[in-house]
């Protein structure tokens, strides 16, 4: 038995998608090879792009939080001005409006606003309120009257025979500290008692 070669061409054609031609495949083939080799490309290009910017932001002193930051506060800006979000507050703001107009809401508020002014002008209340107020007037009078009784009882107290007696005590005591330091420095600078002899004439005669 021999070898029968083997047509690349017709084995293609044999595996091509229904309903397309050989010529069409062909194209198609030649364009998703320019598409591919055009994606390699642009990869390294923005390899290329993305070791800039490290470089720049390690230059410029950019941590990656600031990356991230960077990020967060442009996502949030994308999503604010985003049809969904525009859509999503308008229609808020329509049930805010349509709920605080409807008369249930209405007759809630003025229920609550009935209601707060029954107990404000309720004797319970003006009673409560009069007895924090005495109190209170009545801790600063307290407050007031000790530290008063505490500055008369020392004036009182520095008036006394009892303390005007200790402090004439303490005057004698230093008098008595000072005399004695004074008589001791006299009795250095003093000349002795021998000193005051004249001398003895010893000639013979």
């Amino acid at each position: 038995m021999t070898d029968v070669p083997v047509d690349s061409a017709a084995s293609a054609r044999t595996s091509a998608p229904e309903g397309l031609t050989v010529a069409e495949e062909e194209e198609l083939r030649s364009e998703l090879a320019k598409v591919e080799e055009e994606i390699g490309t642009l990869r390294q290009v923005l390899a290329a792009k993305e070791r800039h910017c490290g470089e720049l932001k390690r230059k410029l002193g950019l941590t990656p939080l600031d990356g991230l930051k960077q990020n967060l506060s442009k996502s949030w800006h994308d999503v604010q001005v985003s049809n969904a979000y525009v859509k999503t507050s308008e229609k808020l703001g329509e049930w805010n409006d349509k709920v605080t107009q409807s008369d249930l809401y209405l007759s809630a508020s003025s229920t609550l606003e009935d209601w707060n002014e029954k107990l404000t002008q309720s004797e319970a209340y003006k009673k409560t309120q009069e007895t924090l107020s005495q109190a209170g007037q009545k801790t600063s009078a307290a407050l007031s009257n000790k530290g008063s009784i505490v500055s008369r009882k020392l004036i009182s107290f520095a008036n006394s025979a009892t303390f005007k007696s200790f402090e004439d005590r303490v005057g004698t005591i230093k008098s008595r500290v000072v005399g004695s330091r004074e008589n001791s420095t006299d009795g250095l600078h003093s000349p002795s008692g021998t000193g005051d002899k004249p001398p003895q004439d010893n000639a013979p005669f």
